[in-house]
């Protein structure tokens, strides 16, 4: 069933939509822009338009840009971080860090649009998370792993966070260069970013120094 479009005034039919549908729509809608263009740049208007509606209509579902806003950013947060938890199944710690780090650039590859959301500063306004926040819960995950591998080998536990800050750090940071060349093939980067972290940590020093200054 279809109704004419009052919304740009051309008379165009468009699909009588539940009010669940209309909110799915707005969403993906608002996904796009807020990825092509950032949370600023993008307008109400813009997103009204690109979803054939009047303005009141999303503030009707959401209360305005920042409401639309925070739920594309914690429905992202909450799909990536579902990801590196069913990813984690291994036994081994090296196999963890594998998984955690193909995990990760598996969401970048499969779901572009909604890193590069995550990848931005939050607006001061949100009450939402960003992608610092979403390290921090990844890197709690990660920290469990190296607390168990720490005491194992008679090193102090409480560093354990300090190192799974720096792990998941790099593999993110690494994340936002190879969204932009993609190259080599995810598995290599997760390859090689496991190589450095684990060679390091099979070599780790118990009390390590500076060796200027």
């Amino acid at each position: 069933m279809t109704e004419p479009d009052k919304s740009n005034g051309r008379g165009a039919a468009r699909v009588r939509m539940t009010g669940k549908e209309r909110r799915e729509q707005l969403l993906n809608v608002g996904r796009t822009l807020f990825a092509e263009r950032g949370f600023e740049a993008t307008s109400i208007e813009e997103i009204a338009a690109r979803a054939h509606v009047s303005k009141p209509v999303v503030y009707e579902h959401f209360g305005g840009k920042e409401g639309l806003y925070a739920v594309v950013v914690d429905r992202e947060m909450s799909h990536l971080m579902a990801m590196v938890t069913s990813a984690l199944t291994g036994g081994h710690p090296r196999e963890l860090c594998e998984q955690a780090a193909l995990a990760l650039l598996t969401y970048i590859e499969e779901e572009t649009d909604g890193f590069r959301i995550l990848v931005r500063d939050s607006p001061v306004t949100s009450a939402t998370g960003n992608f610092s926040s979403l390290i921090n819960d990844i890197a709690s995950q990660v920290e469990h792993i190296l607390n168990k591998e720490f005491k194992t080998r008679g090193y102090e536990t409480k560093l354990a966070g300090l190192y799974s800050q720096a792990l998941v750090g790099m593999v993110a940071l690494t994340g936002q260069w190879w969204v932009e060349v993609r190259k080599p093939k995810k598995e290599e980067v997760a390859a090689h970013l496991v190589n450095l972290a684990w060679n390091g940590l099979h070599n780790l020093e118990a009390k390590p120094r500076l060796v200027t200054g």
